[in-house]
């Protein structure tokens, strides 16, 4: 038994030092073979391979120091392998898939949002708006709605957004924007007064 106690630990190791340093290409595979993993989603190699490697560490230490038959070593070397995977993927893997952030947005979103232009629009041509999407501040490409020229500088609302992405901006009245909390959410450069 001691020979697979240290097939395990070793192996373990090798593999945690593999998703170490290749870990991103490691990724790009298990996302190639998205679909064929699904029954597999609660499985979780971090957790599984520190699952074999104290199963072999343990394995080691119980046939070195336990006066145990066979048997009963290897199942509580098992059960202290679970009991390590279990602990590793409720205490640090799934807080960590949980805490994933995304700052992806759709460009969809933009509709009723408000911003500034920083380059102004001609008639039927095309400038750029300034708009606050979260914590972020995005550059887009803006045509009037109407097809009238606005100004640099103005503040606008974007009415829609085009089949392109281009993002269709009206001149927003002062007065209807001093409340608003779409205005209240830009930065005090944006703000009208």
């Amino acid at each position: 038994m001691t020979t697979l106690y240290w097939y395990c630990l070793g192996g373990g190791f090798a593999v945690s030092l593999l998703l170490v340093l290749a870990g991103e290409a490691l990724e790009a595979v298990i996302d190639a073979l998205d679909g064929v993993l699904d029954a597999v989603d609660a499985f979780d190699p971090l957790s599984g391979v520190a699952g074999v490697t104290v199963f072999g560490g343990a394995g080691l230490l119980l046939d070195a120091y336990a006066d145990l038959a066979p048997v009963p070593e290897v199942a509580a070397a098992a059960a202290i392998a679970v009991l390590a995977a279990v602990v590793l993927h409720v205490a640090y893997v799934r807080p960590m898939k949980q805490s994933e952030n995304s700052t992806g947005f759709s460009v969809r979103e933009y509709a009723g949002k408000t911003g500034e232009l920083t380059t102004g629009v001609p008639a039927g041509g095309f400038g750029e708006v300034v708009v606050r999407m979260g914590a972020s501040t995005t550059f887009q490409t803006a045509a009037s709605f109407s097809g009238d020229p606005i100004a640099s500088g103005t503040a606008v609302v974007v009415v829609e957004v085009g089949r392109d992405g281009v993002l269709l901006v009206a001149p927003l009245d002062r007065t209807d924007t001093e409340t608003s909390p779409e205005q209240r959410a830009l930065p005090p450069r944006l703000q009208t007064r």
